[in-house]
């Protein structure tokens, strides 16, 4: 079956998280991406903290789906090999630090001469503009900056970072969507254009519904823990058989889920008390109803209470673990959690696309090794002939 982006050539110059996380996406919806790394791999390939030779797993999570060649763009062959590619591609994913592609000749202007439909699409930590133009970034920064972590974390703790790569993959896939819209856009202008996402902005974006206290307050807004400002019960509560992850998630949203939460808990006449018939009402009486509700939990596993309380359609979800999310029924017989084969991991269950297209289904495909394309991507695709694949090799050019 044809895929959304068939025929869409993405050159893929981006490496650890945030860049590859937009090329992937292409990659799921149907694009020929080709990731394009130094002779000795991007630094995403080995990792530190996994200490083994293999490809890390890092790796293999952020660049399925697309096709693997190898070029020093440091060498001018090398340079005139990417030239050449972006003459006959869409779509170019780059993650340089400040200024550094530009430096290697392939800024805007540079591009555009070379391919006027060229997308050209860059992920920044704080953008190509401003007071920070030239700072680098990570996600834990690009959270801070972003306001992400002045709202998490519990209220007498200091800021937290939250695992979820905000800044990393947030900004990859709002890249995505540029980079989507610039297609869709060139159907009609037959030109390309510059997109850029820096990660500060797509944190922002992320947690902006979080800025509405500021409106009605005018200070900044406290870090809660997991107790939500407007509603009450909402909060994690243990279960048994009480290890690190043993707890659900209950978020009792309405009055009508409060008075069946009531029920359930035996005291329903917590659901006809006029005092807890508001939302604030109850958030005023947060420590009693915790307290509570959490002596309810104490008797259940996180599954069971789940399924109690999803039954009766008050909105809960037991805390996963990274096993349990790999294993989780609904994540594997929806296709979100697929197996796949490697050369040198062997079999492994893999998170997939998100996105589900009834006309353009995704088949999940493994991360290439370091340069598995070359002779596919530079010779039949871009036409080089086997004299001059052996003079670029003998030169470590590719």
């Amino acid at each position: 079956m044809a895929k959304a982006l068939d025929g869409i050539v993405v050159l893929d110059l981006t490496q650890y998280e945030a860049g590859p996380s937009c090329a992937q996406m292409l990659g799921w919806l149907g694009a020929d991406v080709i990731k394009i790394e130094p002779p000795g791999g991007e630094p995403g390939r080995r990792m530190v903290s996994e200490n083994t030779e293999l490809d890390a797993w890092f790796f293999l999570m952020l660049n399925g789906n697309k096709k693997a060649v190898t070029l020093d763009l440091k060498a001018p062959e090398g340079r005139a090999i990417l030239k050449r590619m972006v003459e006959r591609a869409d779509v170019l994913i780059e993650n340089f630090g400040p200024g550094a592609f530009e430096r290697l000749g392939f800024g805007w202007e540079d591009l555009r001469r070379m391919n006027p439909r060229i997308i050209s699409a860059s992920v920044k930590g704080f953008g190509s503009t401003g007071p920070y133009a030239s700072y680098k970034s990570f996600e834990m920064i690009a959270q801070a900056m972003g306001g992400a972590m002045s709202v998490t974390g519990v209220a007498d703790g200091p800021p937290t970072k939250v695992e979820a790569g905000l800044g990393d993959t947030g900004a990859g896939l709002h890249l995505a969507i540029g980079i989507l819209a610039a297609i869709v856009q060139r159907q009609s202008t037959g030109v390309g254009q510059r997109i850029e996402v820096a990660q500060q902005d797509a944190v922002l974006n992320l947690v902006r519904i979080h800025l509405r206290e500021h409106y009605s307050l005018g200070k900044p807004v406290p870090r809660r823990g997991n107790r939500s400002p407007g509603g009450a019960p909402s909060n994690m509560y243990r279960c048994r058989p009480f290890g690190p992850n043993d707890y659900v998630f209950i978020h009792c949203a309405t009055l009508e889920m409060w008075k069946t939460f009531s029920k359930i808990l035996g005291r329903p006449e917590l659901g006809d008390d006029p005092t807890l018939a508001d939302r604030m009402g109850r958030v005023a009486r947060n420590d009693e109803l915790d307290a509570l509700v959490e002596a309810w939990t104490e008797k259940r596993t996180k599954h069971e209470a789940m399924e109690t309380l999803g039954a009766a359609g008050i909105p809960c979800g037991a805390v996963l673990d990274s096993g349990e999310v790999m294993t989780d029924p609904s994540l594997v017989q929806r296709g979100m959690i697929v197996d796949l084969e490697h050369p040198t991991r062997g079999r492994y269950p893999m998170p997939g696309n998100p996105v589900r297209m009834s006309d353009s289904p995704t088949e999940v495909t493994r991360a290439p090794l370091l340069g598995e394309h070359n002779a596919e991507v530079f010779g039949r695709w871009l036409g080089c002939s086997v004299d001059e694949l052996t003079a670029l090799q003998k030169k470590k050019v590719i």
